[in-house]
């Protein structure tokens, strides 16, 4: 009697609990920004019972509710506990130091930077948040490998694992799409973002070609722009500079009916009266994202940005000038201006757990419009005293295209040995008009360009209709436990149908015709994870990039620059200790070049692109983060380099084996900084960067000696609201971000003298769970 009593009472307290058991449902988001938080891992306490958030950042799991406890974890995010709530809306912080965080731009999946076998970095949205940066420079420059070059209003160029150029050997993606055409390459894209609505940046270093395309040579960049927030969010910030530059944020955003999420972000920046005379710009930049969550099988988003930009360009100083810090222009009409419209809706259906297709089409329509002042060169020659000292030459040119583009991709995963296959193609389409018309400046006797005046002699007047279709294929394999091997293949078919509305005697006289570049582009890769956050990777990449269609065409009888072919070899691995405060990440590479193009002197004192032989860079890359206390963290970045030629001679010049010009043998960047526990949402940060010397010419005759920057920032959030103040340049050092030796003397591009940037902002995020954290 007494067992079937107990035997009664368990199979009703069993009974009890079984009822008592529910399907608990919730979303996890960023605390800082509002937005989903997919593959977080939901743990319950009691039961053991394991889940994970989809891509809007939603779980279900079995839990009693008002009892039980989740863990909620995020690689990249503080571990929080909550109670068991139903419709739970849990925010999180991002964690000190990011251990084997989630990316998305190796392969334009979600994966564990474990298992990717590359060099990458992630900037977190953290990170752009605390550094308040005027320029993406300022956040990037913290990273290994990175050098990118201010050159004054968002103008810009890049070096990664290369010399500074401003040819194409990189490549900037937003949300995984190119923000421009490959053919149509331009140094300064990045005019065309809308920082505003950047979440957080992914660096890939080396060729991603195999997945990217042409130019993603020296490397890729990622803007990851922010998606709907889950809950009703805005915000508004204004900031001004002492050398002249403002600017005004904003953002709203909201998820509606759990299904359709919207957010519009923009801002307004301009500059006046800076350091160096004629450099005033302004630009508006606008977002506006949506996304609509069909089911779970099901899902659609929407990105579109209008960029509108307008900037005087005040050319380089020379050495006189510049060592006197006397900053006023020669120029006075010189100006860029440009106008961006970029929109693309991305489909994804997951078939089941392991496979997944994702179509994605996009539409661009740019315009860049100049009288720049590089093109400028005089008429008289100082040399052999021939011509007029009050003539110059210049143009004003118009370079526009459209974009028409389709990105399809499919991933499957197998049981066996958790291998994984990802194939991949893309068309696009890009109708590109130039012109270039010769106008005749006016030169005072001080070297001042006065004026100029417009002439109907066309340097260029073509039409090139570009097409490339590619397609690749990757498959991943696990022979081994924590062993994953990787192989990738592309294919690129460049088509440039040219047809030039000017006659054979101009100054551009290529005739009508079509010019066809393929290429074969492989990638093979190893991981292998020792877990505990340690492993190793190594790969073997190949690179390819068709001549740009204005070198290819502009200033030419016939086409003679040829592709540019690169060949990449690259260790690596990454190493957390003293029980995750402290983690090391290095690579090592070797990139060969060849066909490399080269902007090259001309004896009027203008530069012409050539193809320049063969090359190699090489190179050791390495990060340290380090959190020795709870309210400090360090970031410790630098690169070591060598860049120079292996075979070339120009106009009678060997440059074998002599180092590239503009090519830092190092540097480095330190960023320490202090969040006291004691005084929440108090930040202060310390900043070193320090760029080696280098040649400035590829005889290797005159070098610069480099520079060190010191910036110090520092901010206070308080109840949504938040005041900062950046002190950029502490010690006022007077460098140059470019420095450059020609037949005519040295070029310099002022960097940043000393300002101090105020800024002041409120943000709003709804909360309704804040009770149920623990």
């Amino acid at each position: 009697m007494k067992l079937l009593i107990i035997v009664a009472l368990s199979v009703f307290l069993q009974v009890k609990v079984t009822h008592a058991q529910t399907i608990i449902t919730g979303v996890v988001s960023d605390k800082n920004t509002g937005e989903a938080l997919p593959f977080t891992q939901i743990k319950n306490v009691s039961s053991d019972k394991t889940a994970e958030t989809d891509l809007q950042g939603r779980f279900s799991i079995e839990a009693t509710e008002g009892k039980d406890s989740l863990i909620i974890y995020q690689s990249s995010y503080d571990q929080l506990v909550v109670l068991a709530t139903n419709g739970a809306q849990i925010r999180l912080n991002s964690s000190i130091i990011s251990l084997n965080g989630v990316i998305v731009s190796a392969d334009r999946e979600y994966q564990k930077r474990s298992t990717a076998p590359i060099s990458i970095s992630t900037i977190s949205a953290r990170t752009i948040e605390d550094n308040k940066p005027t320029t993406i420079d300022q956040v990037l420059n913290q990273k290994p490998g990175i050098n990118m070059v201010d050159l004054g209003n968002e103008q810009h160029t890049m070096s990664i694992r290369t010399p500074i150029n401003y040819n194409a050997t990189f490549l900037y993606l937003e949300d995984g799409v190119p923000i421009r055409s490959s053919g149509i390459f331009n140094h300064n894209s990045l005019l065309e973002m809308n920082m505003a609505n950047v979440n957080n940046i992914e660096i890939i270093r080396g060729p991603a070609s195999s997945f990217y395309g042409s130019e993603a040579i020296g490397g890729a960049i990622n803007f990851i722009t922010k998606k709907p927030s889950v809950t009703p969010t805005f915000g508004v910030s204004m900031q001004a500079n002492t050398i002249g530059y403002k600017r005004t944020d904003f953002y709203v955003s909201n998820t509606f009916g759990k299904k359709f999420g919207v957010r519009f972000a923009g801002y307004y920046a301009n500059k006046k009266v800076g350091p160096v005379a004629f450099t005033d710009f302004n630009k508006l930049a606008l977002s506006l994202d949506a996304s609509y969550y069909i089911n779970k099988k099901n899902d659609l988003t929407l990105s579109t940005t209008i960029v509108n930009y307008n900037s005087d360009m005040s050319g380089t100083l020379d050495s006189i000038k510049f060592y006197r810090k006397s900053y006023e222009s020669n120029q006075t009409f010189t100006y860029r201006k440009v106008q961006a419209f970029r929109t693309k809706l991305a489909y994804t259906h997951e078939w089941n757990a392991k496979s997944k297709t994702t179509l994605t089409a996009y539409y661009r329509n740019n315009s860049v419009k100049q009288n720049p002042s590089y093109y400028i060169s005089n008429d008289y020659n100082p040399y052999s005293k021939i011509g007029d000292p009050n003539l110059a030459h210049g143009q004003v040119n118009n370079n526009a295209f459209q974009s028409y583009g389709l990105i399809a991709q499919h991933k499957q995963d197998f049981g066996f040995l958790n291998s994984q296959l990802i194939v991949g193609a893309t068309i696009d389409y890009s109708p590109n008009s130039y012109y270039a018309s010769y106008i005749r400046i006016h030169r005072t006797n001080a070297g001042i360009y006065d004026s100029f005046a417009s002439t109907d002699s066309s340097l260029a007047n073509y039409q090139a209709n570009l097409l490339n279709v590619a397609g690749y294929a990757q498959y991943k394999i696990e022979p081994v436990k924590n062993l994953i091997i990787s192989a990738a293949l592309r294919f690129d078919d460049f088509n440039y149908d040219f047809k030039n509305n000017l006659d054979s005697n101009a100054y551009s006289a290529i005739l009508n015709g079509k010019n066809v570049f393929m290429r074969v582009t492989p990638k093979i890769g190893i991981t292998y994870d020792f877990k505990k956050n340690r492993g190793i990777y190594a790969n073997y990449s190949q690179g390819f990039v068709p001549p740009q269609v204005t070198t290819l065409y502009v200033g030419y009888k016939v086409p003679s620059l040829k592709p540019i072919y690169y060949s990449s070899y690259e260790v690596g691995g990454w190493y957390v200790l003293a029980k995750g405060r402290i983690k090391l990440e290095a690579s090592l590479y070797r990139m060969d070049g060849l066909n490399e193009i080269l902007n090259v002197l001309q004896a009027d004192g203008t530069t012409q692109s050539q193809n320049a032989g063969k090359t190699t860079h090489q190179g050791v890359e390495y990060g340290i983060t380090a959190a020795p206390h709870r309210d400090l963290k360090i970031v410790i970045s630098g690169t070591n380099s060598i860049h120079k030629f292996l075979s070339y001679t120009e106009s009678g010049i060997d440059y074998s084996h002599k180092r590239m010009a503009l090519a830092p043998n190092w540097i480095a960047n330190v960023v320490v900084t202090y969040k006291p526990h004691y005084l929440k949402g108090f930040r202060i940060s310390a900043e070193w960067r320090h760029v080696g010397p280098y040649f400035m010419d590829n005889q290797n005759t005159q070098k610069y000696t480099g520079y060190d920057i010191f910036n110090i920032r520092t901010g206070y959030e308080i109840k949504g609201f938040e005041v900062w103040v950046n002190i950029i340049n502490v010690t006022n050092k007077l460098y140059s971000t470019v420095t450059q030796a020609t037949a005519y003397g040295q070029q310099y591009i002022l960097g940043s003298p000393i300002n101090v940037n105020i800024g002041i902002g409120y943000k709003f995020q709804q909360n309704k769970n804040k009770k149920h954290e623990k």
